[in-house]
């Protein structure tokens, strides 16, 4: 189970709780020419940034989800500071099973996909509150370098190569769970780099002002080991993408009669595909 007072004092300086840049997302959110209104769920939407620079930037509307509280207070007040409160708003929930009243044009998840028990749960998730040929937004990542010892493993914090996939065998795996990939954005070594070590300056400023709380040696050992950890191994094995999905349309039967690959099969498939 993670701590969410980690994450409140790693991240309390970020915007952005993704390796991607303002720019990118910016960017991102541009090539995606959404109308003017859109309606947007954001799962995960830490502080809001996604949201509300894209309600001032393309006139969309929406509503963020979110278990931190702290975050959901930065994205509050980025809201109101970019005056967007209109047009979007921040709960504080758990947002595991979570689904919109109402459906969305766009239905996102960026970089939190454990709230669906892994990608394609997540996917089946987000599609319950999406509307028929709407978009989801899906964050996630991929191996840049498949790590091929076990020293590699565990300084990328995984116990298994498959905990993870290529980013031509992800895009494969997406498209055999049904859907199109449309637009995508992936991080490069800056923007890993403006998203991972601030975190450690945060970590540093925290502990010398903190230093009888509870989580101090904790947070000490974390800035003791990570910027090494990082540059041996998260900068070099690890990519991460937004991708910009649309569900296929159906097409004419398969030779099995209809029964084409699916869920896991489809990504079994796909990917061995890929691989091939």
């Amino acid at each position: 189970m993670f701590d969410l007072r980690i994450f409140s004092i790693r991240e309390s300086g970020h915007r952005i709780h993704n390796p991607l840049t303002e720019a990118q997302l910016a960017a991102f959110g541009g090539a995606l020419d959404l109308p003017t209104g859109a309606r947007l769920l954001d799962l995960g939407c830490g502080s809001g940034e996604l949201l509300s620079t894209w309600a001032r930037d393309h006139h969309v509307t929406g509503l963020g989800v979110d278990a931190n509280p702290d975050f959901i207070a930065h994205a509050r007040a980025r809201a109101d500071e970019l005056g967007v409160t209109d047009s979007v708003r921040f709960v504080e929930a758990d947002a595991t099973g979570y689904v919109a009243d109402d459906a969305v044009d766009v239905a996102a998840c960026v970089g939190a996909t454990w709230i669906g028990g892994g990608l394609a749960g997540t996917l089946d998730l987000l599609r319950k509150s999406l509307k028929p040929g709407g978009m989801l937004l899906i964050g996630e990542p991929y191996w840049r370098a498949v790590p091929t010892t076990a020293e590699a493993l565990a300084g990328c914090g995984v116990r298994s190569v498959e905990d993870y996939l290529t980013l031509p065998d992800l895009l494969a795996s997406l498209g055999g769970l049904g859907w199109d990939v449309v637009e995508m954005v992936c991080a490069t070594e800056e923007s890993w780099d403006r998203y991972q070590a601030p975190q450690w300056l945060a970590m540093r400023r925290w502990a010398d002002a903190h230093r009888g709380h509870e989580l101090h040696d904790e947070v000490r050992r974390l800035l003791a080991t990570e910027p090494q950890q990082y540059a041996a191994y998260t900068r070099t094995h690890f990519g991460w993408g937004l991708f910009a999905l649309i569900a296929r349309q159906p097409t004419s039967a398969p030779a099995d009669g209809g029964q084409g690959p699916s869920g896991l099969a489809g990504v079994e498939a796909a990917s061995d595909r890929a691989r091939s």
